[in-house]
């Protein structure tokens, strides 16, 4: 499903819950270290499809390790972006040349527990919740995701946090798309300046899915 929202360019790669995954290399076993069982089994879904996606580019399996703030780092002259939520775990990759970075997300299409998207949403944002009624999908769990993906999308080209608040979201329903307008100082891709994201979502199968793709040499 995760392929439906990004151009032809980044490949990517899914499995649903009780899907085959390839088994961790020994570096990606070092540095995982003592987890739980969910927790192990999430950071093997992960790289595995990480690492199918990257064969669909042509590259050979290798150990995807993690950086200082525990993301994924990819081989050179590659960016990606890995999710996993209960029942489902995509992971999407492109060329650097081709694509400067990406977001994806995925989420169980059911509401926020009480009192969480006050802590996610600008004032703006809940406001809009508020009007929204029906649609097939849970709005604010919708958010969630965007923002997310925008999380995703962002660190690679700044190298530090986004807050939640950082970034304002709006949605076109029937177009299946959002944009993300950046309320920080905004990263410099090469020349143009990256004022925000633009992003398309799906909601299926019980998952809200959404991804952010932004073309290389591009102002977002």
């Amino acid at each position: 499903m995760i392929e439906l929202l990004l151009p032809s360019v980044v490949a990517a790669f899914e499995v649903a819950a009780g899907e085959p995954c390839d088994p961790l290399l020994p570096e990606e076993h070092e540095v995982l270290g003592e987890v739980v069982a969910r927790r192990r089994a999430e950071f093997e879904a992960g790289r595995s499809c990480a690492r199918r996606a990257l064969a669909a580019l042509g590259q050979p399996p290798r150990p995807l390790l993690v950086g200082g703030h525990r993301e994924p780092c990819w081989p050179d002259g590659f960016v990606g972006s890995i999710t996993h939520c209960p029942g489902f775990c995509a992971a999407a990759v492109a060329r650097s040349r081709e694509i400067a970075t990406i977001g994806i997300d995925a989420e169980v299409d059911e509401p926020l527990p009480a009192g969480i998207v006050e802590q996610i949403a600008l004032p703006v944002e809940l406001e809009w919740l508020r009007t929204r009624t029906g649609g097939g999908c849970c709005w604010d769990r919708l958010l969630f995701s965007a923002k997310e993906s925008v999380f995703k999308a962002w660190f690679p080209l700044a190298g530090g946090w986004l807050g939640f608040e950082q970034a304002h979201v709006t949605f076109a329903p029937r177009a299946g798309t959002f944009r993300a307008r950046l309320l920080v100082e905004r990263p410099q891709l090469g020349g143009p300046i990256v004022r925000g994201f633009d992003g398309r979502f799906l909601v299926a199968d019980g998952f809200a899915l959404t991804a952010i793709a932004l073309p290389a040499r591009s102002a977002g």
